[in-house]
């Protein structure tokens, strides 16, 4: 599965509500879980990652405490301070861009492009923007500048969960990417079309389109039909 030959286990577990893929690294299993929209959780080596959580999706009283929360911008289907309040214990590092850290004390801030090590997990911030798509004119839905997607590294294997983008500059040119998230609910983030253009220029090879609301993901299935080297997984995450 990895570039480095690690492969994806077979199907995925169903925990209650909860869906569950169990990722094969070089470093054990990565387990991911998802909760819904945005809002995945994520277990590596006795470690429990929490992205964007939300208590819409999860009963975070119910939910194992967050050895690490990353949040990739401020909107409040990203940003539950309830949720991140639930999940937080003395060691919880939480990874944010400003607009975060601004709002959870403690947040270690990273800026578009920056890589820092957490916990033992290597992370790259990718800058996550519309180019398009905007509330009125000159206001993009998100800025430039603003929000994070976020590379996380799991032993040999490269996870992208990509927070509220379009299929930008830097996007394209990321290399070596085993796991993408992409958003594709409309208007705010990506068209079908722009995820497919997207996954055919860094090709994931497992790509999970996420946020997507009513957005119809058969489109992009069949758009990226050709492309034997991608894997495309639909799971619930309205």
């Amino acid at each position: 599965m990895s570039h480095n030959g690690a492969r994806p286990a077979g199907a995925g577990a169903k925990e209650g509500n909860m869906r569950s893929d169990t990722i094969q690294t070089s470093k054990g299993d990565v387990v991911i879980t998802f909760l819904g929209h945005a809002t995945l959780m994520m277990t590596f080596g006795g470690k429990v990652i929490h992205v964007d959580p939300v208590s819409a999706e999860a009963d975070y009283s119910e939910m194992p405490d967050a050895d690490l929360i990353l949040i990739t911008h401020g909107h409040f289907d990203h940003l539950d301070l309830k949720a991140v309040g639930l999940l937080t214990k003395v060691s919880t590092k939480v990874v944010g861009n400003a607009e975060v850290a601004s709002q959870v004390e403690g947040t270690i801030a990273m800026k578009n492009g920056e890589t820092q090590t957490v916990d033992g997990l290597a992370i790259e911030a990718v800058p996550a923007y519309n180019i398009l798509h905007v509330s009125e004119p000159g206001k993009p839905f998100h800025p430039r500048g603003v929000g994070n997607g976020y590379i996380v590294v799991f032993g040999d294997t490269r996870v992208y969960i990509a927070g509220d983008t379009e299929n930008t500059p830097e996007m394209k040119q990321l290399k070596n990417i085993d796991i993408a998230f992409l958003p594709m609910n409309l208007p705010y983030t990506m068209t079908p079309e722009m995820v497919a253009d997207a996954a055919k220029t860094f090709l994931p090879k497992i790509l999970y389109p996420y946020h997507f609301g009513e957005t119809d993901t058969s489109k992009l299935t069949t758009l990226l039909k050709d492309e034997k080297g991608i894997e495309v997984r639909i799971r619930d995450m309205k």
